[in-house]
């Protein structure tokens, strides 16, 4: 058996390789092993603290194979720091940490240029030191798959580029009880908590700091003001907008450098309530009251899962109650306490659960873009530019969306196929407004902005073009002047439009000839009109004068029915698959379900503003009329919330290809026929030449297909219509 390597040895078999080498000793080096001699001598535990910023490439080579050797296994503790270390091989200073292995106590490479793919090299090999430190190094998606398995410590503040954690971040990291993430990007509640939920020994979380504190541990200010405030007698304290504490704190304990995700309505209390075993967040400790205070808060203003279910389920529990009309030991109790016995539960009451169980496990959702559509395009060296969708309204494979350049394109979202495609017929035209008809499926109503309408039948195709150009029906509208939005009621009669105009028009859809023209209907422009689903004489309009008024054909519509108003100019309103609510959406996000029997509110959906009076809002149903969707031009997320209750369930965040690439919601739709799904129009805000429609699926787990993560240029957004 070989005797154990002595501490005296390692500077003895350094000079070796360094001789082998044909390299100059580095007398940090010596230095170094010479401080690891004396603390053996002095019966002190053996470490040694490595600078790569006092060493050169040529130093690198000699110190991991002298890692590489027995005799280095004397030295019990090794600390590796390295700041700007401009010039050294980053691929060698990775061989050198993989060689000191399990020696690794700290690793501090804030502020160190590395480049993103030898960061995701690191982060996917995994290491064994017990404190990372990442400051301000350049990582855009965090994939920490490797294996972690005795680090404490992880400190990422001011990554300034990390928006996102992939789903398989932080597996394999049992003993982590320390992370601060200051000063990035994450804004992400639902994908942050899910990936958390991954630590189980987390105890300690901050995503904003206290001015005084430098670690992730309690304030000591905050604790001594705290011990002065009877728990009966809470007050909620604010720095600026950032909610952070219940209890009254001294004004030297400030919060600095938070990211986006502590801008979160109720952030600290839906953090609280998602990971119960945190004891300290953004240095503040969270006492008995802040966890009773976080579940009242929580239930008032998020749902955990839709459809009013309650506890996750599995999805092979529910499928097998579904068949075999038996509930498992672990839910017996509850069926027989409450609701109907299982063979009496309805179709929808599975599928409802299957829904809730699918979407519980599937914190990120599958996004996919629809760009390949654009390869119809490809020989002539042109690209489509989406900017107005529909879904048709009983096939659900179909969808057709227009251009920015009045292009007009029917395509099988399921499979990505084109099934039609119109070019332009007019130069210098967008097309804005898109109606499917009801009765005669084939038909769409096309609005375009210079104010034109067309008709046209996906099934009639002109002998002397191509199989998949489709035609215009033979029938002339007037022009509608600055047009924005087309409607056609639910008999397929007449077609409604307006636009940035004080009037609406009323067309018969056979003539062409214009039936109604009504003006001054508002104070200020018109954005959006629309009939109701069922009655073919009711239509609302919305209006940047705040208003949104209903009217009825029947009765010469000099006077509306009834007039609501908002606080800020509306962008859109729309019914209720049933026609029972209406759905508004003013500028900056405030969205509102009213009743549409008279205008009474119903629901305010209390999405938090961002002051800007450019932040254009537009909100959908969604499965049926039991969710609402809501996005803004000039926010990155669509917000899902219950369209009874308003409570949350969950944002869906776009990210670009970059961190750089700020993507914003143009427009939005629910998929008529499959629960939880939705399109969304996204653009880019640089001046580039792509629009996206992208699919959400929030009911498998997965996040952007390989194909938009390569990243696609899209136009800023066109502000306004639907």
């Amino acid at each position: 058996m070989s005797s154990s390597p002595h501490i005296s040895d390692l500077l003895n078999r350094y000079m070796e390789i360094c001789q082998m080498h044909k390299v100059r000793p580095s007398t940090d080096v010596v230095s170094w092993l010479k401080k690891a001699t004396v603390q053996k001598l002095t019966c002190q535990k053996c470490t040694m603290v490595i600078s790569l910023d006092q060493l050169k490439n040529a130093d690198l080579f000699p110190l991991t194979e002298l890692f590489r050797t027995n005799d280095s296994n004397a030295l019990e503790i090794v600390d590796l720091l390295c700041g700007s270390s401009v010039g050294l091989d980053e691929c060698t200073i990775l061989s050198l940490m993989h060689a000191i292995n399990t020696r690794l106590r700290v690793v501090d490479i804030r502020d160190t240029p590395l480049k993103e793919d030898i960061l995701r090299e690191l982060f996917n090999s995994g290491l064994d030191c017990q404190v990372l430190n990442v400051k301000s190094t350049e990582i855009q998606t965090l994939n920490m798959a490797g294996k972690f398995m005795h680090m404490h410590t992880l400190n990422m503040d001011f990554c300034t580029s990390l928006s996102s954690m992939e789903k398989d971040c932080f597996t394999y990291m049992p003993n982590l009880t320390r992370l601060s993430m200051c000063a990035t990007r994450v804004s992400n509640l639902w994908t942050t908590v899910a990936a958390l939920l991954k630590l189980p020994s987390l105890l300690e979380l901050r995503f904003q700091n206290c001015l005084c504190c430098k670690d992730t541990s309690p304030c000591h200010l905050k604790d001594v003001n705290a011990t002065k405030i009877s728990n009966n007698t809470p007050t909620e304290g604010y720095f600026g907008k950032l909610h952070i504490d219940e209890y009254a704190v001294s004004q030297k304990y400030n919060s600095h450098h938070p990211s986006p995700i502590c801008f979160q309505k109720h952030y600290r209390e839906y953090m609280i309530v998602s990971l119960p075993r945190l004891r300290v967040l953004d240095n503040c400790q969270i006492g008995k009251f802040d966890g009773e205070r976080a579940k009242t808060v929580f239930s008032s203003y998020y749902e955990v899962l839709p459809n009013k279910r309650q506890h996750k389920e599995s999805i092979i529990s529910v499928l097998h109650m579904r068949e075999t009309g038996t509930s498992g030991i672990h839910n017996q109790k509850s069926l027989k306490s409450k609701g109907p016995p299982l063979h009496k539960k309805s179709q929808s009451f599975y599928s409802r659960s299957l829904c809730a169980a699918k979407l519980g496990s599937s914190a990120w959702p599958v996004l996919h873009p629809l760009s390949n559509i654009s390869q119809i395009m490809k020989e002539e060296g042109r690209i489509l530019r989406p900017r107005q969708f529909e879904y048709h309204q009983t096939d659900p494979s179909l969808m057709a969306f227009g251009t920015l350049e009045g292009e007009v394109v029917v395509i099988n979202h399921e499979t990505g196929n084109l099934v039609k495609y119109l070019p332009v017929f007019d130069t210098n035209k967008s097309v804005l407004g898109l109606c499917w008809l009801k009765r005669f499926q084939s038909k769409l109503v096309v609005g375009y902005d210079n104010g034109s309408l067309r008709l046209y039948d996906i099934n009639d195709t002109l002998p002397e073009v191509a199989d998949n150009y489709s035609s215009s029906i033979g029938v002339d509208f007037d022009d509608f002047q600055h047009l924005t939005s087309v409607h056609v009621n639910a008999t397929d009669e007449q077609i409604l439009t307006s636009g940035y105009s004080k009037k609406v028009a009323v067309y018969d859809i056979l003539t062409g000839k214009r039936l109604h023209l009504f003006t001054d209907m508002h104070r200020e422009a018109i954005n959006v009109a629309k009939f109701a689903h069922h009655s073919p004489s009711l239509f609302v309009t919305s209006s940047f004068d705040h208003d949104v008024k209903m009217w009825d054909l029947r009765t010469k519509p000099v006077n509306p029915c009834y007039t609501t108003s908002s606080s800020s100019g509306n962008v859109m309103v729309c019914f209720s698959p049933d026609d029972l609510y209406l759905l508004v959406s003013a500028v900056d996000n405030e969205v509102k379900q009213l009743l549409a029997i008279d205008g009474r509110l119903h629901t305010n959906f209390d999405i938090a503003p961002t002051g800007s009076g450019q932040n254009y809002t537009r909100s959908y149903y969604m499965n049926g009329r039991d969710y609402i969707i809501s996005g803004s031009c000039d926010e990155p997320v669509v917000r899902v919330c219950c369209a009874q209750t308003g409570r949350r369930l969950r944002d869906i965040y776009l990210e670009g290809q970059n961190a750089r690439s700020l993507m914003f919601v143009q427009s939005l739709r629910g998929d008529p026929f499959r629960h939880f799904h939705m399109a969304i129009l996204a653009a880019y805000v640089r001046p580039s030449s792509k629009w996206e429609i992208i699919k959400v699926n929030l009911l498998s787990s997965g996040q952007y297909s390989a194909e938009y993560k390569k990243g696609q240029h899209l136009c800023p957004s066109y502000r306004l219509g639907t």
